[in-house]
């Protein structure tokens, strides 16, 4: 069974009195235990629309969403999905080390298991010598790994990053990258909101398409990659698009 799952998974957004716009439309797709899998799309493709409604912090127009074979609205399958939003929010006068604490205490970790797991996680992420540190002074990259941490520190089954590389440099996209790598290995299903097309190649071996809402293509990269003659991902998420938006426009000439 899909550890992720939608069925037919509908968003409108009512705007002013008259005027709907269409957020996800019918979006039906299956994510395996263990996959890292991204989600692609241009700005206003759905792909944040879709992770909020996995999530549970929007309420579906229509349609169905399963995490684990629950609703997102289970308290119990909260437990096991860390997410790391876009642009997340810290109290700057915080150190890494006290935003861990923080999280954990959410989860009402017992103090000597969130100890051991701060290490842990402080290790894997590369700031243990910058714990102290408040956050006011991590740059760009610190402040994505110090997320990621603190995503993780209810050892969760499942991780969703929404652009976990937005703003960061070639070796913060680097670091990143293998980090996300190295958690797949360590067991853990990934779902990933990217607009870096090249860091989406790296490492998902399955993708989704989103644009103006609608599912364009499913599949196993390298498949998708064949079927419309691409040598890389940016080739066939321009040739995806485009073939779309070339058959709305044909239709709406003849209409």
């Amino acid at each position: 069974m899909a550890i992720i799952e939608t069925k037919d998974l509908t968003k409108i957004y009512t705007i002013g009195r008259k005027r709907t716009v269409v957020g996800l439309d019918h979006l039906t797709l299956e994510i395996e235990e263990g996959e890292l899998f991204g989600i692609l799309g241009p700005n206003g493709s759905g792909k944040t629309t879709c992770l909020k409604l996995l999530l549970g912090t929007l309420f579906p127009t229509s349609g169905e969403a399963y995490i684990m074979g629950k609703t997102p609205y289970d308290v119990s399958m909260k437990k096991e999905v860390g997410f790391l939003p876009e642009n997340p929010y810290y109290y700057e006068y915080l150190t890494g080390r006290e935003l861990l604490i923080f999280y954990g205490k959410l989860f009402d970790m017992d103090k000597d298991a969130l100890n051991e797991k701060i290490e842990e996680l402080l290790n894997l992420v590369g700031l243990h010598n910058t714990q102290k540190l408040s956050l006011r002074h991590y740059s760009k990259g610190m402040l994505e790994r110090i997320g990621l941490a603190a995503s993780l520190i209810n050892d969760p089954k499942i991780l969703i990053l929404d652009e976990p590389t937005t703003g960061l440099d070639p070796i913060g996209c680097r670091d990143t990258r293998n980090l996300l790598i190295q958690l797949k290995e360590m067991g853990k299903t990934i779902l990933l909101s990217s607009h870096f097309l090249s860091e989406v190649e790296r490492v998902c071996s399955r993708i989704a398409i989103l644009h103006r809402g609608l599912l364009l293509a499913l599949g196993r990269l390298d498949e998708l990659m064949s079927k419309y003659k691409s040598s890389n991902l940016e080739d066939l998420f321009v040739k995806t698009i485009n073939e779309y938006d070339e058959k709305i426009k044909s239709q709406g000439v003849a209409q």
